[in-house]
């Protein structure tokens, strides 16, 4: 009988094992002559495809932030590429330095473009991606970056902006958006003034973009990135992580994905 029991439970603790066999692994793509390293997120113990999730970084550049949204990504279902969009894996240790990377991408949009697919094709020939569900995530500069990929008609079902910044020199024409858009805000995050947020919303019902605005009061910008508060203390910028609108976007996001994969 004994022995019974304890091969139901080696049984059982096998099979939970499995289904946790989650693999993370740094990758190298490249756009032009630029060579990219992201990092790959996947439940191993299974084949089946499944939808693929892009995360684009803060403006701090290709963190361990947005490496844990790619884990927690995997663990919930789906293959995540944490992108490069600096390029060579660089971060900013200042935001001088972090303000001049983002800006060279924000506005080269043909860059942000060409960096965002590379990501996007490394993606599509994982073999356990299902390459007709893909979608987009992107945090700070990084969710600038999903809404402007959802502006140029990027073949996405979703993509989520977690306190991103709304404005654009590419305002979405009618009809070309093909994904839903969800935006997750900090209602008091002074880098989105409400005049932004009723330019964004005029622009979204103007073209007709099946979209969602959430703002969370008492949220300060970055609040799911749990080093906001040393980098706002350390460079007295208005950051903060706020621990209860994280954990209520990242459910907002869950439902989202849901809905666009189904």
């Amino acid at each position: 009988m004994r022995r019974w029991v304890l091969f139901i439970v080696l049984a059982f603790s096998g099979i939970v094992v499995a289904q946790a066999a989650i693999k993370g692994e740094p990758v190298e793509y490249k756009a032009g002559d630029t060579v990219l390293k992201g990092y790959l997120v996947y439940d191993d113990a299974t084949k089946e495809r499944r939808p693929g999730v892009l995360v684009a970084h803060e403006w701090w550049g290709h963190d361990r932030h947005a490496r844990n949204s790619a884990r927690k990504l995997a663990e919930a279902g789906y293959v995540a590429l944490a992108l490069d969009m600096y390029g060579g894996g660089k971060q900013a240790d200042h935001p001088e330095h972090a303000g001049k990377f983002s800006g060279e991408v924000r506005q080269n949009l043909p860059l942000m473009k060409s960096r965002f697919e590379a990501g996007m094709k490394l993606l599509r020939n994982q073999s356990r991606v299902d390459v007709k569900r893909l979608a987009a995530i992107g945090y700070c500069f990084g969710g600038s970056v999903v809404l402007e990929m959802a502006r140029a008609g990027e073949s996405l079902r979703g993509v989520a902006s977690f306190h991103g910044g709304l404005t654009t020199e590419h305002p979405a024409p009618p009809g070309k958006v093909k994904a839903r858009v969800l935006v997750l805000n900090g209602a008091e995050d002074p880098f989105v003034p409400v005049e932004q947020i009723a330019a964004f919303k005029k622009e979204m019902e103007g073209a007709k973009v099946n979209y969602k605005f959430v703002n969370y009061p008492g949220a300060k910008h970055s609040f799911t990135n749990p080093d906001a508060d040393a980098n706002g203390v350390k460079f007295k910028l208005p950051l903060a992580y706020d621990a209860k609108a994280d954990q209520a976007s990242w459910s907002e996001l869950q439902s989202f994905l849901q809905l666009v994969f189904k």
